[in-house]
């Protein structure tokens, strides 16, 4: 039986530049000689990206926090039967754009819900796994409005500075507690954040691959 994958998530504001440094890291584990399985939250399957779509929809009806946080939550457990899990089991290495952490600080801090709430599902969900490495991109939200000039914004990304500015700090608080999540500084140029996950990322195999 191969030994079980690893879960390396990687979290980060709206502009954040997850999805250019998701690649970056995936090449960097693949270059290590791993099998890569990376995907998305909300998403991830056929079924939790239909989850994602409700969630990111611009709409007249307004929705309730804790809806969105039962949706979040739905289409994580379908991504976690059906892809996270069976790729951990078989010995592959799983990278997650946004996880629960995502949960914490959207739906927690920028929605104000109540962190025992989020708590309770989170067991219920997935109390049995939790990343192994998480990479927080942090970015404050002035910087990030500046990189979305242009771009065409859902939901979330409608929302008011302070709903960001929130969010950022739930992500900061979290990783003060939590020894797995480590912060990058995102507002560098590209090259010194890739040099600062790689030096991440070389520590974290020396420690877990023999």
């Amino acid at each position: 039986m191969s030994e079980r994958g690893r879960f390396v998530t990687l979290e980060g504001g709206e502009g954040a530049g997850k999805s250019t440094n998701l690649q970056f890291v995936r090449g960097c584990l693949e270059n290590a000689g791993l099998e890569v399985l990376a995907t998305r939250e909300p998403g991830g399957t056929p079924l939790a990206e239909q989850i994602r779509q409700l969630l990111l929809e611009v709409r007249e009806e307004p929705v309730a926090g804790m809806t969105e946080l039962l949706l979040m939550f739905a289409a994580r457990a379908q991504h976690l039967a059906t892809v996270i899990e069976p790729a951990l089991r078989r010995g592959a290495w799983v990278l997650c754009d946004r996880f629960t952490d995502a949960t914490y600080a959207y739906q927690g801090g920028g929605r104000g819900l109540d962190g025992a709430a989020i708590a309770a599902l989170e067991a219920l969900v997935h109390g049995h796994l939790q990343p192994d490495l998480t990479l927080y991109l942090d970015l404050p939200p002035d910087a990030a409005q500046a990189r979305m000039v242009g771009r065409s914004l859902d939901r979330f990304e409608r929302e008011r500075a302070e709903f960001f500015e929130r969010v950022r700090q739930a992500y900061l608080e979290r990783a003060a507690t939590h020894p797995r999540i480590r912060v990058i500084d995102a507002s560098r140029p590209l090259d010194d954040v890739q040099s600062r996950i790689r030096g991440v990322l070389d520590d974290f195999l020396r420690g877990v691959v023999r």
